[in-house]
């Protein structure tokens, strides 16, 4: 059975605060696992963790981050400006993107990130509108289909993303012979496993792709970024990944491949969201309606504007009715929002306790990917999002919508905002 990181009392203290729903973040979670990641990538010197800022893009929470030695990776021109604000420049900040508009890769310039980048063709466009940089990056898509132990993980033959293996030679001959002088080597090729072969199977890949590639082209590979794709528990029956473990392994993959080569000087580098944050964030939202026709249903206060996972992608949550988690599970429900989509449903046919009006329902792991994904379909309005702080406290880092907000916009007619 999941646990909530905050009891039924404390947050009922909360919720007179703060209306529901939010987003609650668990800032002594945060920290603890941001520190176990560091330990287990401890062996190499250069080891950085670059938070996917699309996961949970918050200052505050970027902050925490900062302050536990993270650095941000960015996709997209906001993002980057978020990174700035949040107190981070130069190479604190990756910036991976794909089909990217001038505006983002100038910026990216400006900030002194490191650029990895998406395509070949990119190479040019960015040397004709911002200059190449002593230092970048590449991400490779080696296609196929990616299997350890003899089960596909995952299809990149599929995927938009990365050079092939012939570009990737081409690109770095060509940016070398433009004057850069370190390398990076960036992959992301499993989204969400819990297999801990995966980052050390995907590490000797990039490992013995980075040997060849400076047998080849003679370039200074300065850093190999294993991107994300470590995942999390949503299910109760699933147990976490060993990340020390998962680390170790990466190290003997480091001292089989790399050292002999000669290459024992590059640096480690990761680009996790959803492990980082995942756990450490849930949505509380409380029932507000009761309905029994073909099905029994309990509507939140909630909808998929504030969680779109499970109505995009059927995506399981795990839900807590707060004070009733020893009560038995002999309720089936379908656990809606009330969008104006059949899909707004956090759960379906899901045996939970009984759940009357005004119970505080908790959906767990929406630390990462669950704000971030919100949107204002139906003109719903999108919630606050609350820091539980690791004195007990609690600090509002982002206030809920307002029909303002929502109409902001439209400030190019006059007219209309005058009518409201």
């Amino acid at each position: 059975m999941k646990k909530t990181f905050v009891t039924l009392t404390r947050l009922k203290e909360i919720t007179r605060e703060y209306p529901t729903p939010f987003h609650l973040y668990d800032e002594k979670g945060i920290r603890q696992n941001a520190r176990k990641l560091m330990q287990a990538f401890s062996w190499n010197p250069g080891f950085k963790e670059y938070f996917a800022v699309k996961a949970t893009p918050n200052p505050s929470i970027l902050k925490i981050l900062k302050e536990e030695g993270c650095g941000v990776d960015c996709s997209s021109f906001t993002e980057l400006l978020m990174a700035e604000k949040a107190g981070f420049s130069g190479t604190d900040i990756m910036f991976s993107s794909n089909v990217t508009p001038r505006e983002d890769f100038i910026l990216a310039r400006e900030l002194d990130a490191v650029i990895n980048l998406d395509d070949i063709t990119h190479i040019g466009f960015l040397e004709k509108i911002a200059g190449i940089p002593e230092t970048i990056s590449c991400r490779f898509n080696p296609g196929g289909a990616f299997v350890i132990n003899n089960a596909i993980m995952d299809t990149p033959q599929e995927a938009k993303y990365g050079f092939t293996r012939e570009h990737l030679e081409e690109g770095f001959r060509t940016l070398f012979g433009k004057g850069v002088k370190h390398f990076g080597l960036h992959s992301f090729l499993v989204s969400n496993t819990l297999a801990g072969e995966y980052y050390p199977a995907l590490a000797r890949r990039l490992f013995q792709t980075a040997v060849d590639l400076n047998s080849k082209t003679g370039a200074h590979i300065a850093f190999i970024n294993l991107s994300g794709g470590i995942g999390i528990p949503y299910l109760p029956d699933q147990r976490p990944v060993d990340i020390l473990a998962i680390g170790q392994a990466v190290k003997r993959a480091f001292e089989e491949i790399l050292v002999p080569a000669g290459m024992g000087d590059i640096a480690i580098y990761t680009e996790l969201g959803r492990y980082m944050l995942g756990p450490y964030g849930c949505l509380v939202t409380t029932a507000v309606h009761q309905k029994s026709i073909h099905k029994n249903y309990i509507g939140l206060d909630a909808c998929a504007a504030d969680l779109m996972r499970p109505a995009m992608y059927g995506a399981y949550h795990h839900l807590t009715v707060m004070g009733r988690e020893n009560d038995p599970h002999d309720h089936l429900y379908d656990v809606t929002g009330g969008l104006c989509e059949n899909n707004d449903k956090f759960a379906v046919d899901r045996l939970l306790p009984r759940i009357d009006i005004g119970d505080l329902v908790v959906i767990h792991d929406t630390g990462a990917h669950g704000y971030a994904m919100g949107y204002n379909y139906n003109g719903k309005l999108r919630s606050a999002e609350v820091l539980l702080k690791e004195d007990g406290g609690t600090e509002l880092i982002r206030r809920a919508e307002t029909p303002a907000d929502y109409f902001a916009t439209l400030d190019c007619n006059p007219a209309f905002n005058k009518k409201i």
